[in-house]
């Protein structure tokens, strides 16, 4: 299941190597700060575009370029709705190292491969909780349900995100 994506987001990344691109050929006195800047818009925008979520038979993946998570599903206790704004990730750039690294005074690190502050927190394993902002929400807490339940009938994690 792809990630929800923000068409705002795609084009604000254009806009900005446009113009620094434009900056960089015309204005700049070393064109190498402009390559330099927007190679690293790419590679973000890259890992914007990139983020997916996968369920197989025995693992759940969140994936982007350079950076990805994977639980085991027989491990996944609890799927809950959550806002990455309420969860009050506090680091000086919101969040470090590929795969997202945030901390939260309510749950402690936590991981995140998203797109958007609204999404899901995925609970399992001896590991952190990983953050993911799937495009359908309900429909991946129904299928990630029904997979956990063929390992463990007597846990439900399905509830509706909010």
């Amino acid at each position: 299941m792809p990630a929800r994506l923000s068409i705002g987001i795609i084009v604000f990344y254009l806009f900005l190597i446009i113009v620094i691109t434009y900056l960089g050929t015309y204005r700049f006195t070393s064109p190498l700060v402009a390559e330099v800047l927007v190679a690293a818009l790419i590679v973000y925008l890259g890992r914007y575009v990139s983020t997916r979520y996968w369920l197989d038979s025995r693992n759940f993946t969140a994936a982007r370029l350079f950076g990805s998570r994977r639980i085991p599903i027989e491990e996944i206790r609890q799927v809950e709705p959550a806002n990455l704004r309420d969860l009050a990730p506090a680091s000086f750039f919101g969040s470090w190292g590929w795969r997202g690294r945030m901390w939260s005074p309510q749950i402690g690190p936590f991981d995140t491969v998203h797109t958007s502050s609204e999404g899901l927190l995925v609970r399992g394993g001896t590991g952190v909780p990983v953050f993911i902002s799937p495009r359908d929400p309900e429909a991946f807490v129904a299928e990630l349900s029904r997979r956990v339940r063929s390992f463990h009938p007597d846990v439900d994690i399905e509830s509706p995100p909010e």
